[in-house]
């Protein structure tokens, strides 16, 4: 009996923590909870709007990538973490629009949390509103690039391409970007904590 309550208080300390355990189906349970996150806290996500398949889960992948590798999988609108085992984290993404999807190889340069979001010169002219962010837009809940971004390099140098957050939680899964891979807020940080500078990211 003693075991039992204390087995039920883990699990309570646990959900009230908003800690991401995993089902058993793979999904990763309290994952889109509100998150305190330095001077920002995240609202949460409601689960029951984002597509079962587009949630953070284990899954089973195999590849001959090593782990710790991230390969993009624009058509599904899936990224995956590669872990050890045949298998990976998969998250849900929303990629680019019509004209603005890429493919290739890079590695992640450099990470920053609660990045400032700067439109390139191309998108201020598709969109001259934005010409106020030409020097940058402060971080925050609103900001395009959310609460994470990895910098994507290759051999020529910047790819002007990025991993990062969004606070639109609601597009993912959808052809909704100038190019960039975005997932939710939650996603991106848990994708951040994983990614080590220097890793290989693979876009299909």
């Amino acid at each position: 009996m003693r075991g039992s309550r204390i087995l039920i208080a883990v699990i309570a300390a646990l959900a009230l923590a908003g800690c991401s355990t995993t089902g058993g189906s793979g999904l990763m349970v309290n994952a889109y909870t509100a998150k305190a996150d330095g001077a920002y806290k995240l609202p949460a996500i409601p689960v029951s709007k984002i597509k079962r398949q587009y949630r953070r889960q284990i899954v089973a992948y195999q590849t001959k990538e090593k782990p710790g590798t991230v390969i993009v999988d624009t058509k599904a609108k899936y990224l995956y973490f590669v872990l050890d085992g045949g298998k990976a984290v998969r998250y849900g993404i929303g990629v680019g629009r019509e004209g603005f999807t890429w493919s290739g190889t890079a590695r992640v340069a450099f990470k920053r949390e609660w990045p400032t979001w700067t439109p390139p010169e191309p998108m201020i002219k598709r969109q001259p509103e934005l010409a106020k962010y030409r020097g940058g837009m402060k971080p925050g809940l609103t900001n395009p690039l959310g609460a994470r971004a990895l910098y994507l390099y290759n051999r020529n140098g910047d790819t002007g391409y990025r991993l990062h957050g969004t606070p639109e939680w609601w597009s993912i899964g959808g052809n909704v970007s100038s190019g960039c891979i975005r997932l939710m807020n939650q996603d991106i940080i848990d994708l951040y904590e994983r990614v080590e500078p220097g890793a290989k990211v693979i876009v299909t």
